[in-house]
């Protein structure tokens, strides 16, 4: 499958905050976008998944536009950066919600055994935002938005977030954002920079140092 966001233009009051943006993904691919805190990449993922509605854009889906938001398609699964399951509700009930085995959780981390029977205001800030991306990742949809998922999460279960991710691109469209700029350009196939409105896709690694959202010898 391809996804492909084209012609967006957003405006925020009188600022122009995206113009010129274009981005495509497909299944079998990390789709990354960077750029600097406040340019935009929560804005566009928001429009992307259809619950932030820009003055235009155009979703395709192989070719064919989609009128409807994504959201609406249930094909779609989003991370937001915010925590977005109640604290209240039991982790293991948000498991059959969605679909998943509690035990394969358990087995790739072991330490969470402990809240077998706990909610969620149970977990600490990174055991939340580990559990809530592993749901994201693992339930059944054709794409798959992240926004900051590194975010609060120790070096260990950074690497098997970015392990689950490499599974999971191989059966969904994957558009992953984080300021953790090497955590993404190891995880990613396709980088786009966000840069004064608009996106551009790097060829080489070397260009985010050439349009200045890297410094000189970053990548060295």
């Amino acid at each position: 499958m391809i996804f492909e966001l084209d012609n967006v233009e957003l405006y925020f009051k009188a600022k122009r905050i995206l113009n010129g943006i274009y981005l495509k993904a497909e299944t079998g691919k990390v789709t990354a976008v960077l750029g600097r805190n406040g340019c935009g990449k929560s804005s566009l993922l928001n429009i992307a998944f259809g619950n932030l509605k820009p003055k235009y854009k155009l979703v395709r889906l192989n070719h064919k536009p989609i009128l409807k938001p994504l959201y609406k398609t249930k094909r779609v699964k989003y991370l937001p950066q915010y925590n977005f399951i109640p604290d209240g509700m039991k982790i293991t009930y948000v498991f059959h919600l969605y679909k998943l085995k509690w035990p394969e959780f358990e087995e790739k981390f072991e330490a969470f055994s402990k809240y077998k029977s706990s909610k969620f205001k149970d977990l600490s800030g990174g055991e939340r935002r580990l559990v809530e991306t592993y749901i994201i990742l693992k339930a059944k949809s054709e794409m798959v938005f992240l926004d900051e998922p590194f975010s609060y999460l120790s070096p260990v279960l950074i690497e098997l977030v970015k392990k689950i991710i490499a599974e999971e691109k191989h059966y969904k469209i994957i558009i992953i954002s984080d300021h953790m700029y090497r955590h993404i350009i190891e995880s990613s196939d396709t980088i786009y920079l966000l840069q004064n409105g608009a996106t551009k896709k790097m060829e080489e690694l070397k260009e985010l140092e050439d349009y200045k959202y890297l410094s000189q010898g970053s990548l060295d």
